[in-house]
């Protein structure tokens, strides 16, 4: 039995996930198909890798050198395939979590963007906010995530996307008071879902300048908040860039209130270990997206 290239990537899965169960979906194989493979490298190498006496699968002192060697080899073959083998031949598997308002502005372009270049890529992809995403993606559930960034870990490569501007909306017939305290204390503020930094940071800052008593409407649809406010259930800060459509059939207007929201600031992240050419292709693919190219 002669050592290749799947039984060393399917070991480095299996140490750097903990154990098979989250390698197998990790490569979505089967945990019999995961062990099978790292058996047979055992028995090719004649060592053992892993000490399984107390029921968890430690590396042995071979496992662990090992390793640098599989991660060298790994690398290498990233490096071929991306500067050697057409992407049109590469099968490959990328679980990408995105933020909502992401979904809402250029994520079509961007999955259009991507199946160009990797015709045979199978794309999955996850909607939720931007701490769920993080936590996916540290726990290797994600392969990318674009969200409010960048993610403040060392193991974390962030490819920085333009800012999204936000404005002030109300409903096109609305009467607003002049005076901004009144007008907050007045309408509602439709705003971002709880436990969001948008959320967070407007509710702290309505704080700040009028004190208690704002009522926040949050919610996870930005289509759903232009509805709101379109409707005259309350006032929004919300995207300028998904704006133009309901600007344009009149069913909100723009007003200023004398400031405006910090601009939301968004990342393509991804796990820098193991090095993947397609991952920072992807991230570098999303910002070309994001900034019109």
């Amino acid at each position: 039995m002669r050592l290749n290239f799947e039984q060393l990537k399917t070991f480095l899965m299996v140490v750097r996930f903990g154990g098979v169960r989250r390698a197998s979906e990790h490569m979505h194989l089967s945990q019999p198909a995961v062990t099978a493979r790292v058996q047979n490298l055992e028995q090719c190498l004649g060592v053992d890798l892993f000490d399984r006496s107390k029921g968890a699968m430690t590396l042995t002192k071979r496992g662990e050198s090992l390793v640098k060697y599989a991660e060298q080899y790994v690398q290498l073959s990233d490096l071929i395939e991306r500067d050697i083998v057409d992407p049109a031949g590469i099968d490959l598997h990328l679980r990408i979590g995105v933020s909502e308002t992401i979904v809402q502005s250029w994520l079509p372009e961007f999955v259009s963007r991507l199946r160009k270049e990797f015709p045979n890529l199978a794309i999955d992809i996850s909607v939720d906010i931007s701490s769920n995403l993080r936590e996916a993606l540290l726990t290797r559930a994600l392969d990318l995530a674009i969200l409010l960034g960048p993610v403040s870990e060392f193991t974390v490569d962030n490819i920085d996307l333009p800012d999204i501007t936000l404005n002030w909306y109300c409903a096109a017939e609305a009467v607003l008071d002049d005076d901004p305290a009144q007008l907050f204390l007045s309408n509602p503020v439709v705003t971002y879902a709880r436990n969001t930094r948008p959320h967070r940071e407007l509710k702290s800052e309505l704080f700040n300048r009028y004190g208690p008593g704002i009522s926040l409407f949050p919610s996870s649809s930005l289509s759903a908040c232009f509805r709101m406010v379109a409707s005259g259930l309350g006032v929004a800060a919300l995207p300028e860039s998904l704006a133009a459509p309901e600007l344009a059939a009149g069913n909100v207007r723009e007003f200023d209130p004398g400031w405006k929201p910090k601009a939301l600031h968004f990342t393509a992240s991804y796990l820098g270990d193991p090095q993947s050419f397609l991952l920072a292709r992807a991230a570098n693919i999303a910002k070309e997206v994001a900034n019109g190219e």
